[in-house]
Protein backbone atom coordinates (compact mmCIF):
# COMPACT_ATOMS: atom_id res chain seq x y z
CA UNK A 1 0.00 0.00 0.00
CA UNK A 2 1.33 3.40 -1.01
CA UNK A 3 2.13 5.90 1.74
CA UNK A 4 1.05 9.46 0.96
CA UNK A 5 2.52 12.22 3.09
CA UNK A 6 1.76 15.90 3.12
CA UNK A 7 4.64 17.81 4.65
CA UNK A 8 3.70 21.40 5.30
CA UNK A 9 4.67 24.54 7.12
CA UNK A 10 2.16 25.87 9.64
CA UNK A 11 -0.90 24.65 11.44
CA UNK A 12 -4.54 24.79 10.44
CA UNK A 13 -6.37 27.33 12.58
CA UNK A 14 -9.92 27.23 11.21
CA UNK A 15 -12.14 24.38 12.38
CA UNK A 16 -13.93 24.08 9.03
CA UNK A 17 -10.62 23.38 7.24
CA UNK A 18 -9.59 20.93 9.97
CA UNK A 19 -12.93 19.12 9.70
CA UNK A 20 -12.65 18.81 5.91
CA UNK A 21 -9.03 17.63 6.06
CA UNK A 22 -9.93 15.05 8.73
CA UNK A 23 -12.80 13.77 6.58
CA UNK A 24 -10.54 13.29 3.54
CA UNK A 25 -7.88 11.70 5.75
CA UNK A 26 -10.45 9.19 6.97
CA UNK A 27 -11.62 8.44 3.42
CA UNK A 28 -8.06 8.05 2.17
CA UNK A 29 -7.31 5.33 4.73
CA UNK A 30 -9.14 2.89 2.43
CA UNK A 31 -6.60 3.55 -0.35
CA UNK A 32 -3.27 4.42 1.24
CA UNK A 33 -1.42 5.19 4.43
CA UNK A 34 -2.02 8.92 4.73
CA UNK A 35 -0.07 11.28 6.98
CA UNK A 36 0.16 15.02 7.45
CA UNK A 37 3.28 16.45 9.06
CA UNK A 38 2.95 20.06 10.19
CA UNK A 39 6.19 21.92 10.76
CA UNK A 40 6.46 25.18 12.68
CA UNK A 41 6.60 28.33 10.63
CA UNK A 42 9.32 30.84 11.35
CA UNK A 43 8.34 33.97 13.23
CA UNK A 44 8.86 37.13 11.22
CA UNK A 45 8.31 40.82 12.02
CA UNK A 46 5.37 42.70 10.48
CA UNK A 47 7.43 44.03 7.55
CA UNK A 48 10.32 41.59 7.08
CA UNK A 49 13.38 42.49 5.05
CA UNK A 50 14.42 40.43 2.04
CA UNK A 51 17.23 38.87 4.05
CA UNK A 52 14.82 37.88 6.85
CA UNK A 53 12.51 36.28 4.29
CA UNK A 54 15.40 34.41 2.67
CA UNK A 55 16.57 33.18 6.08
CA UNK A 56 13.02 31.99 6.86
CA UNK A 57 12.66 30.13 3.55
CA UNK A 58 16.02 28.45 4.13
CA UNK A 59 15.22 27.41 7.73
CA UNK A 60 11.79 26.04 6.80
CA UNK A 61 13.36 24.25 3.83
CA UNK A 62 15.88 22.48 6.05
CA UNK A 63 13.08 21.23 8.31
CA UNK A 64 11.15 19.99 5.27
CA UNK A 65 14.21 18.18 3.88
CA UNK A 66 14.65 16.38 7.22
CA UNK A 67 11.08 15.02 6.99
CA UNK A 68 11.15 13.67 3.42
CA UNK A 69 10.76 9.91 3.05
CA UNK A 70 13.90 7.99 2.17
CA UNK A 71 13.57 6.93 -1.45
CA UNK A 72 10.10 8.44 -1.79
CA UNK A 73 8.75 10.44 -4.71
CA UNK A 74 8.71 14.15 -3.84
CA UNK A 75 6.12 16.54 -5.27
CA UNK A 76 6.62 20.20 -4.41
CA UNK A 77 3.61 22.45 -4.56
CA UNK A 78 4.83 25.65 -6.19
CA UNK A 79 3.45 28.33 -8.48
CA UNK A 80 5.96 27.56 -11.23
CA UNK A 81 5.01 23.89 -11.23
CA UNK A 82 2.98 22.08 -13.85
CA UNK A 83 -0.79 22.26 -13.66
CA UNK A 84 -2.55 18.89 -13.91
CA UNK A 85 -6.18 17.90 -14.26
CA UNK A 86 -7.61 15.57 -11.63
CA UNK A 87 -7.27 12.65 -14.06
CA UNK A 88 -3.64 13.57 -14.78
CA UNK A 89 -2.90 13.70 -11.04
CA UNK A 90 -4.49 10.27 -10.67
CA UNK A 91 -2.28 8.99 -13.51
CA UNK A 92 0.80 10.49 -11.81
CA UNK A 93 -0.04 8.78 -8.50
CA UNK A 94 -0.73 5.54 -10.36
CA UNK A 95 2.67 5.76 -12.11
CA UNK A 96 4.43 6.39 -8.80
CA UNK A 97 2.80 3.38 -7.16
CA UNK A 98 3.86 0.97 -9.93
CA UNK A 99 7.40 2.33 -10.35
CA UNK A 100 8.78 0.88 -7.13
CA UNK A 101 8.18 3.89 -4.90
CA UNK A 102 6.51 3.07 -1.61
CA UNK A 103 5.75 6.68 -0.71
CA UNK A 104 4.94 10.04 -2.20
CA UNK A 105 5.58 13.27 -0.31
CA UNK A 106 3.58 16.37 -1.23
CA UNK A 107 5.35 19.46 0.11
CA UNK A 108 3.62 22.77 0.89
CA UNK A 109 5.97 25.56 1.91
CA UNK A 110 5.36 28.56 4.10
CA UNK A 111 3.89 31.94 3.22
CA UNK A 112 6.99 32.97 1.30
CA UNK A 113 7.38 29.73 -0.65
CA UNK A 114 9.80 26.83 -0.83
CA UNK A 115 13.58 26.89 -0.73
CA UNK A 116 15.49 26.06 -3.88
CA UNK A 117 17.01 23.05 -2.08
CA UNK A 118 13.53 21.56 -1.59
CA UNK A 119 12.57 22.28 -5.19
CA UNK A 120 15.80 20.67 -6.43
CA UNK A 121 15.12 17.57 -4.30
CA UNK A 122 11.67 17.27 -5.88
CA UNK A 123 10.86 14.74 -8.56
CA UNK A 124 7.93 16.83 -9.75
CA UNK A 125 6.70 20.39 -9.25
CA UNK A 126 2.93 20.79 -9.12
CA UNK A 127 0.91 23.99 -9.31
CA UNK A 128 -2.73 24.02 -8.23
CA UNK A 129 -3.56 27.12 -10.21
CA UNK A 130 -2.25 30.44 -11.37
CA UNK A 131 -4.41 31.88 -8.59
CA UNK A 132 -3.11 32.28 -5.04
CA UNK A 133 -4.82 30.38 -2.20
CA UNK A 134 -4.35 30.57 1.56
CA UNK A 135 -2.09 27.71 2.68
CA UNK A 136 -4.86 26.18 4.80
CA UNK A 137 -7.22 26.11 1.84
CA UNK A 138 -4.49 24.73 -0.43
CA UNK A 139 -3.93 21.87 2.01
CA UNK A 140 -7.64 21.04 2.10
CA UNK A 141 -7.88 21.17 -1.71
CA UNK A 142 -4.81 18.95 -2.03
CA UNK A 143 -6.34 16.38 0.34
CA UNK A 144 -9.53 16.39 -1.72
CA UNK A 145 -7.62 16.00 -4.99
CA UNK A 146 -5.56 13.10 -3.62
CA UNK A 147 -8.80 11.41 -2.53
CA UNK A 148 -10.32 12.12 -5.96
CA UNK A 149 -7.22 10.63 -7.61
CA UNK A 150 -7.61 7.37 -5.70
CA UNK A 151 -11.33 7.32 -6.59
CA UNK A 152 -10.41 7.73 -10.27
CA UNK A 153 -7.80 4.98 -10.04
CA UNK A 154 -10.33 2.61 -8.45
CA UNK A 155 -13.16 3.56 -10.84
CA UNK A 156 -15.13 4.99 -7.91
CA UNK A 157 -18.25 7.08 -8.32
CA UNK A 158 -16.89 10.17 -6.58
CA UNK A 159 -15.27 11.66 -9.70
CA UNK A 160 -17.64 12.94 -12.38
Amino acid sequence: MLTVNIICIGKIKEKYFTDAINEYSKRLSAFCKFNITELDEEKLPQNPSDSQIEKTIKAEGERILNKLSKGGFVISMCIEGKQLSSVELADKIGEISVCGKSSVDFVIGGSYGLSEKVKQKSDFRLSMSKMTFPHQMARMILCEQIYRAFQILSNGKYHK
